[in-house]
């Protein structure tokens, strides 16, 4: 079925690129004929808007918007929908494809043609959930199923790691570990590729690490608290000087 509504997307994607932390690129691709959309929808990870607009309707044409981390956005009209676009995250290449089975699709959303709205929708929406959801099958394909007879695999772990600012980074690698910490305080940092709490009020901070390491555990799933590695002070990387004798002080009066 045509979609009726025309927008201007190729602006609307650059806005959004713009608007986004870190560095992203904006590319538009106008499709000529009905089978130009697939060989970029084709890769798209979602079971839900975005795979059902792409199955439905004839799109006339899409965005992809990429970060300097590689991560890929696919961007088009929602059809029906005015006010409104949709927007996805595109598969990582180069993975097997059995890295991606039991792993949940971070579907995409619908998002406003607002600019504003929408970047703040796919920054604390859209991006946290695609990174749990990499980081799974990056796991999976760093862990391909052991030989039937072989040892149980170790269980999951989340690493925190004090900063010296007070800041505590934690790495999830399940969607339920990445839960758990926003519910307990922690929020998504795409600079840092992990869930930060902010160390301002130390009471609170230690309240959330407890509660989340509590909730964690009854999901069999560890906890390990780390601080960086230290660096050496400058008085220690220098050499130990010689002490020479006191030629003065052995001379006899």
């Amino acid at each position: 079925m045509p979609d009726p509504d025309t927008r201007d997307l190729p602006a609307f994607a650059t806005a959004l690129a713009e608007q986004l932390p870190g560095s992203w690129t904006s590319e538009y691709h106008q499709h000529d004929e009905y089978e130009d959309q697939f060989p970029t929808a084709d890769q798209v990870w979602d079971m839900n808007l975005v795979s059902g607009a792409i199955a439905e309707y004839v799109l006339h044409h899409h965005a992809v918007l990429t970060h300097e981390d590689g991560t890929r956005l696919y961007l088009i009209d929602r059809p029906g929908h005015p006010d409104e676009h949709l927007v996805g995250v595109l598969a990582p290449p180069g993975i097997d494809p059995e890295a991606f089975r039991g792993v949940r699709e971070p579907d995409g959303i619908a998002v406003s043609t607002d600019v504003d709205m929408a970047a703040e929708d796919v920054h604390f929406d859209l991006l946290p959930r695609y990174a749990t959801a990499l980081a799974q099958v990056q796991h999976n394909a760093a862990h391909p199923p052991a030989p039937p007879g072989a040892p149980a695999p170790e269980p999951e772990t989340v690493v925190m790691t004090w900063y010296g600012d007070g800041l505590l980074a934690a790495k999830a690698t399940s969607q339920e570990a990445a839960k758990t910490l926003c519910e307990n305080g922690f929020a998504y940092d795409p600079a840092e590729h992990a869930f930060v709490l902010s160390g301002d009020d130390t009471a609170h901070q230690a309240r959330c690490v407890r509660n989340a390491g509590q909730q964690l555990g009854a999901h069999g799933i560890g906890v390990t608290l780390r601080h960086p590695p230290k660096q050496p002070a400058l008085d220690a990387a220098r050499p130990t000087p010689v002490i020479q004798p006191n030629r003065a002080a052995t001379r006899s009066r």
